[in-house]
């Protein structure tokens, strides 16, 4: 598949994937989906599931709420992937980490263009509301269709430039860039992680549930489970008090 191709492709991924947002929100526009898409179009799936896992870590309890801007990680995954690989992927032991920090970039940038498509919405809006006073249905209908296309077109554009450059002109951004930049991007990359679990932990009811969240650190750092285990641990805790609680109803 041509350079020009794949770039494509990866654009018309990340355009579907804001747009479904906006409406279903279905799973397109997840991360770790991205990367695994991403990973078979350019031929390594290792690495899309290691940065679109990272960049899932990075947006957890992230959303748009009161419709606030928040990095976009989808782009990030689709980017970070594709350069990962084109830098050699897993045989390349430089070329992940560069990659998640392309990715973290790149979704911290896209912040500006999201303001940028959320405004640009408000041409269509008020072409709506011509119409409406008019009484036309159909313009109304068509505003409201072509609304999406500064959504994703703000993903598409990025998405299709960054592919499509190529593993040269990347390679000669990342020479260019200082090691001071490179190792902050880094750092940056290692630390959101936590970042993400902290925001989740945030909204979650930990004070009244802290002994759950015990065993799930001792779990994890203490035992080293994979979270696959965890996860199955946790599923059996909750079916036990589950079980309980039902059976004391059904006693009283």
């Amino acid at each position: 598949m041509g350079n020009i191709l794949i770039a494509f492709v990866l654009a018309l991924w990340a355009y579907i994937g804001i747009v479904l947002l906006l409406g279903p929100g279905v799973w397109f526009n997840e991360p770790l989906v991205s990367g695994l898409f991403t990973g078979l179009i350019v031929g390594d799936v290792h690495t899309g599931l290691v940065v679109g896992a990272t960049m899932t870590l990075l947006g957890l309890g992230q959303w748009t709420y009161g419709g606030a801007t928040i990095p976009d990680y989808q782009v990030g995954s689709i980017i970070g992937t594709a350069v990962g690989a084109s830098l050699g992927g897993a045989n390349n032991a430089a070329a992940i980490p560069a990659g998640i920090a392309i990715a973290t970039t790149a979704a911290l940038l896209m912040t500006q263009l999201d303001v940028l498509g959320r405004a640009t919405t408000t041409i269509f809006i008020h072409a709506a509301d011509g119409y409406a006073e008019k009484g036309n249905d159909r313009g109304v209908a068509l505003m409201h269709l072509l609304g999406q296309l500064p959504w994703g077109l703000t993903r598409f554009i990025p998405v299709f430039l960054a592919v499509w450059l190529g593993k040269d002109a990347i390679n000669a951004a990342v020479a260019a860039a200082p090691t001071w930049l490179t190792a902050s991007l880094k750092t940056t990359g290692h630390m959101l992680p936590a970042l993400g679990f902290a925001l989740l932990l945030s909204m979650l009811p930990v004070r009244k549930y802290w002994p759950y969240l015990i065993v799930g650190f001792v779990l994890f750092a203490f035992l080293k489970l994979p979270l696959i285990a965890i996860l199955l641990a946790a599923a059996a805790i909750g079916g036990l008090v589950y079980l309980q609680q039902r059976s004391a109803q059904v006693n009283v």
